[in-house]
């Protein structure tokens, strides 16, 4: 036997959703498909609360079979198939959670209420012995605006009364129920009641329309039904409305069961294709903005990085260079005051003191007044590197820890403090005083013996004597004088020269150690320089594969997502093409 066509649509559409992994519509497909092949034909009746619902399924099967009431409202569903004797029973949950489920034989008349009022109820069964239901026809009672029973059945009697229209709640509640089930009989109850009926009847028709509905409306009167049900009156009967809603039934859904189907299916299929084509087209619309947009901010970022980075890379070796120039200034300055202020102190000092007593003392203090000069200069010569390092290192790499060297150099050179050795200075002896007296002596006493020898005294006489011993006298202090000047002028020509040659030695170390550190400064800076130039290179890199890769996967996932939006559309059409162009909704007479 060939397959129906609505199997192969049902089944391509449960595959489609396999494929998407959307288990929960596969599992929904299939329950449906099972039901479908199932030979009978599911009719869900279903209504607000207080419509007539439960009534109407009454009098269609003369049988009190659903509790009816103003203070009852059906909680759980009702399922009446056809029986050849009166059977009823309650489908409940087991008592634990792996019991499954488990059936309790009821009575037809008090089931639905009875399943009311147990707890852990699934629904009711009922089996009747009627001609309506012999054809394989079951209905099913739902609690009021529930449409959980409605994705199982093959159409739905929806109840409203006629004392109003339609009202929004329930145009809400179509509009729900037609996208599990596209066939619906809007059945028009408690016409007795209001005599305005056909009014009512017609103007829910142009509500229908207005919302896109096809659903035929029967008026029926469940109260007229059961009368003539009771009185065998067949005028009566027709009357109620129901002949009219049994032919309905019998003709346009028993009758018709594989058009049904294929509503269905089409229905179904197309619903299941909204839902999968809806993540699919927004994914789609995703795939088609740039949803690396920070990637290439930061990529744009990295590059002026870069660019800045190779701007100033020559901006800072000058400035070092320039910093470097001002600094050996600055320090052959400094090392300049501080030894003439030794200078001054020595001239100060040899201006009174003799060198020939006060050397080695002398000699002590020069040394220990230029060790200090070489220190404190040296150590303002490293300081102001260390200023200057820090400065240049913020503009380089602001962010690195480790952009100076790890130490610079702090030692003193020991060479730049030579040895001062004392300059030779002539001695003033006895034998020189002797000598130095006796010359000034002669002079003094030549010219006041002449002088004497007027007054008739000899040559040699005590006044010519005396004179004599204090020219002599005179002559070795002036001497004594005369030579301790030229000692200190001796003195302090040894410390000038002893001081040119320490600010010679220590100025050219000083100068080879500022020399020196500039080079290893500028060497680390450019590594460091170096260093972030490829780390914003392999960055830059990176993030721009990242976004080509990004683009690729984008254009890739489109493209399969295009593919995959074609078969899902084309499946949808294969759907359409069951009953028709668009979305087929209520009833094909």
């Amino acid at each position: 036997m060939m397959a129906p066509s609505w199997l192969e649509v049902l089944d391509s559409t449960t595959h489609a959703c396999a494929a998407h992994r959307r288990d929960d519509l596969v599992e929904r497909l299939r329950e449906r498909r099972s039901r479908l092949l199932d030979p009978e034909l599911r009719v869900a009746v279903i209504g607000e609360t207080g419509q007539g619902k439960s009534q109407l399924i009454n009098a269609l099967l003369n049988a009190r079979v659903c509790a009816v009431g103003e203070d009852f409202t059906t909680a759980v569903p009702a399922i009446i198939s056809h029986a050849e004797t009166p059977t009823a029973s309650v489908i409940t949950k087991g008592p634990r959670a792996i019991a499954g489920r488990s059936s309790e034989p009821a009575d037809v008349e008090s089931v639905t209420a009875q399943a009311n009022r147990e707890p852990n109820v699934l629904r009711a069964e009922i089996g009747l012995p009627r001609a309506l239901l012999a054809g394989g026809l079951a209905l099913v009672d739902t609690p009021p605006r529930s449409i959980e029973m409605v994705g199982s059945a093959d159409a739905v009697l929806m109840a409203s009364d006629a004392t109003s229209e339609l009202s929004a709640a329930e145009l809400r509640l179509l509009e729900r129920v037609a996208r599990l089930c596209p066939t619906i009989v809007l059945v028009l109850t408690k016409i007795d009641l209001v005599p305005s009926w056909r009014t009512v009847a017609e103007r829910n028709r142009a509500h229908l329309d207005r919302s896109g509905f096809g659903v035929t409306v029967i008026p029926v009167s469940a109260t007229l039904r059961l009368a003539a049900a009771r009185t065998g009156d067949k005028t009566l009967n027709e009357e109620s409305g129901f002949g009219a809603l049994i032919r309905c039934l019998h003709a346009d859904l028993l009758g018709q069961s594989d058009l049904l189907a294929r509503r269905s299916v089409a229905t179904m299929s197309m619903v299941t294709m909204d839902a999968l084509l809806a993540p699919l087209q927004e994914e789609f619309a995703e795939t088609q903005q740039s949803g690396s947009g920070p990637a290439v901010a930061r990529w744009h970022a990295e590059a002026k990085r870069l660019e800045k980075l190779q701007r100033d890379a020559a901006r800072w070796q000058t400035l070092l260079g320039d910093e470097v120039s001002d600094l050996i200034s600055d320090v052959e300055f400094d090392l300049r005051d501080r030894t003439r202020r030794i200078l001054v102190e020595v001239d100060e000092y040899f201006e009174i003191a003799d060198p020939a007593r006060v050397w080695p003392e002398f000699e002590d203090w020069l040394r220990e007044n230029l060790t200090a000069v070489a220190e404190t200069n040296s150590e303002w010569l490293l300081d102001r590197f260390e200023w200057i390092a820090r400065k240049i290192a913020r503009q380089v790499a602001p962010h690195r820890d480790d952009a100076l060297p790890d130490s610079l150099p702090r030692e003193v050179p020991v060479d730049s403090v030579g040895d001062l050795r004392m300059p030779r200075v002539e001695r003033f002896g006895v034998g020189q005083k002797l000598f130095v007296g006796m010359r000034g002596s002669y002079s003094g006493l030549l010219m006041f013996g002449l002088a004497t020898t007027i007054a008739g005294l000899p040559l040699i006489n005590p006044i010519s004597l005396g004179a004599g011993a204090a020219f002599g006298a005179k002559s070795v202090f002036e001497e004594r004088g005369n030579r301790l000047k030229r000692r200190q002028a001796v003195a302090r020509t040894a410390a000038h020269r002893y001081v040119d040659d320490f600010f010679l030695t220590y100025g050219k170390h000083s100068k080879d150690t500022a020399r020196q550190i500039h080079r290893a400064l500028r060497d680390r800076l450019s590594g460091v320089a170096d260093e972030l130039r490829a780390e914003i290179t392999e960055t830059a890199k990176a993030v721009k594969q990242f976004i080509d890769d990004d683009a690729a996967r984008r254009a890739a996932r489109a493209q399969e997502i295009r593919h995959d939006m074609d078969e899902l559309g084309r499946l949808r059409i294969h759907a359409q093409s069951l009953v028709g162009v668009g979305r087929p909704r209520g009833l094909i007479a």
